[in-house]
């Protein structure tokens, strides 16, 4: 449990008392991969940060092509946030890429954490507004940069993902079909 103090620490300082109380309202899992979390249609009622492992979140169109919106690696937390902060049911799909283990917060014990704790609302405000400037700039960058371009970010930002991950699935993250991505990735190889 000792990442996810680690995690919390950059941003706020908990007491020993306040580090036990948070990981008592935490479930830690494992779960193997090609486990599916949360299915497009449910309430997500978890948010997740992983130990070990990695996940991907992802939604399928109505001509059942695949959409990956995030990867989340160690260290990283994972959630549908539409569907947990309004709790309603959500379009997105998370799924085990790789054996995992989990830490799980559930909504009902995030927001009790924030009253007997209210430094982690700050916390998760600082993960959330993170997470926001990511997605805007990813979205800037998906409407304004060359594939070739979008590659390397996602290297910078994924380095240890690159030859972990499924060709299609860093395809479908970076906005090409997976044919173009291995002629765009054979061309860089020859540079």
């Amino acid at each position: 449990m000792e990442l996810i103090l680690e995690n919390i620490a950059k941003h706020v300082s908990l007491t020993p008392e306040e580090q036990a109380h948070f990981l008592s309202k935490t479930e830690t899992h494992t779960y193997k991969a090609k486990t599916i979390l949360l299915s497009a249609g449910e309430v997500c009622k978890h948010s997740y940060f992983v130990n070990s492992g990695i996940l991907r979140s992802f939604n399928i169109n109505d001509n059942i092509v695949e959409h990956v919106l995030a990867f989340a690696c160690q260290g990283w937390w994972m959630s549908d946030m539409y569907s947990f902060f309004s709790q309603k049911p959500g379009q997105l799909f998370i799924e085990v890429l790789e054996d995992a283990e989990v830490v799980s917060l559930s909504k009902e014990n995030q927001e009790q954490l924030y009253l007997d704790i209210p430094k982690l609302e700050r916390f998760f405000r600082i993960l959330i507004e993170n997470s926001l400037v990511a997605n805007q700039q990813r979205l800037m960058d998906n409407l304004s940069l060359p594939a070739e371009e979008r590659f390397e970010k996602f290297c910078t930002k994924y380095g240890t993902l690159v030859h972990k991950v499924p060709q299609k699935q860093i395809a479908s993250f970076i906005g090409v079909t997976p044919e173009f991505f291995s002629k765009m990735k054979a061309r860089l190889l020859k540079k």
